[in-house]
């Protein structure tokens, strides 16, 4: 069927963000076609020098925006994964008692089953519709066992956009000498993320959604005292003849070249946020976001999942059309209304589970500022025509 626009609506930025700031673009060129840049910490001279310069540069851009207070403390990763695994399998011995939710994306989920087969005891917390879908601090408090080492858990569903309340979570997990691990990958660079302030020990996050960075970035920043077992070992341009990976951060958790080119474009899009202002281009996409929630929510046979009585949310709205797949209910908004979105389970089956869809899955709609009213318009008249045909 042919469609209405050639101009394709990206509306999948939870998954990535596809349109990036140019100065995001300009700075991968120039690190590549430059001829300046060799490999970071691998030399005091030349174009490695200026590769180390860029990711210390990038390292206090990250130590900034999540207050870690040493730049030393942030490891650059490859990803949200790559970060979640390496303070799961780093951090978890046997014997020891992990909280996490149904909320979690299966980037701390796998991880958690490969622990549990080691002896590491986890409990998953529910949700519930009496509960506002929200899991109460007093549900982490309750699940505290003797041998509790740790609470793991998102900030942000990449299903529905409903935050967890980090600030209660640190919190408690001060009182009770717990380490607290954050996965910030749907809302790095969207809401504010302190871990000093916060109680975080440790912030794993991406940079290809939020942040506007380029795919293949990503970092973990650890709280100065706590000792993160390295995942990888292999060559750091320092300590050669150590025997094993240096335990200093940031070199424990960065074995082999960094994606320096890849962190040169990061740290643009780091300057951009900070110059644009976080808190403008925050407010841009939930408002954004509740345009579309509120065209849509109305609808005949239509469910929308997740909290909108909270505005503070991640800029995401899931829904259900009757009972289409949600794959056919995307494929149709692409070929005919060329609108993306993304649809199926997210990587979050138990919280499919909690909802009920997991085997219809759902339709996730996710903004960027870099989206319009007239994109947001679009996506609701193609989610009223569905509507009506359906």
């Amino acid at each position: 069927m042919e469609r209405d626009t050639d101009r394709l609506i990206y509306l999948d930025n939870a998954a990535t963000t596809a349109k990036k700031p140019d100065v995001v673009a300009q700075a991968v060129y120039d690190a590549i076609q430059g001829g300046r840049m060799g490999n970071a910490e691998r030399g005091a001279v030349g174009g490695s020098l200026e590769a180390s310069r860029v990711v210390y540069r990038a390292r206090k851009a990250v130590a900034e925006l999540f207050g870690c207070p040493s730049p030393e403390q942030a490891a650059f990763t490859a990803n949200s994964t790559e970060s979640l695994n390496m303070a799961i399998q780093g951090l978890l011995e046997p014997g020891a008692h992990v909280i996490t939710t149904v909320m979690e994306h299966n980037s701390v989920l796998r991880p958690l089953r490969r622990m549990e087969a080691q002896g590491v005891e986890v409990t998953v917390l529910p949700l519930s519709p009496a509960d506002g879908w929200q899991i109460p601090a007093a549900a982490f408090e309750q699940a505290i066992r003797p041998n509790t080492e740790a609470i793991i858990c998102t900030h942000a569903s990449n299903l529905t956009g409903d935050l967890v309340d980090i600030q209660a979570v640190g919190a408690l997990c001060r009182r009770h000498g717990l380490v607290f691990v954050l996965d910030a990958s749907q809302t790095a660079g969207v809401f504010d993320i302190d871990m000093e302030t916060m109680g975080i020990d440790v912030v794993c996050f991406t940079g290809h959604k939020s942040l506007f960075g380029p795919q293949g970035t990503g970092g973990i920043c650890v709280r100065k005292g706590l000792s993160v077992r390295p995942l990888l070992e292999g060559g750091t341009g320092i300590r050669t003849y150590d025997r094993r990976q240096p335990l200093e951060m940031p070199t424990a958790l960065e074995a082999g070249t960094l994606n320096t080119h890849g962190i040169a474009g990061l740290l643009a899009a780091l300057e951009w946020r900070k110059e644009a202002g976080e808190a403008g281009l925050r407010e841009r996409e939930l408002e954004l976001a509740a345009a579309f929630y509120e065209g849509v929510k109305e609808l005949p046979g239509m469910t929308v999942y997740g909290n909108f009585e909270r505005r503070l949310r991640a800029p995401i709205v899931a829904l259900n059309l009757l009972d289409y797949d949600s794959g056919q209910v995307a494929e149709e908004l692409y070929e005919r209304f060329a609108i993306q979105t993304r649809s199926g389970g997210h990587c979050a089956p138990l919280y499919h589970q909690a909802l009920g869809t997991e085997r219809q899955g759902a339709v996730r709609f996710s903004f960027s500022c870099f989206n319009t009213e007239e994109d947001v318009e679009a996506a609701v008249r193609a989610m009223e025509i569905l509507a009506k045909e359906g």
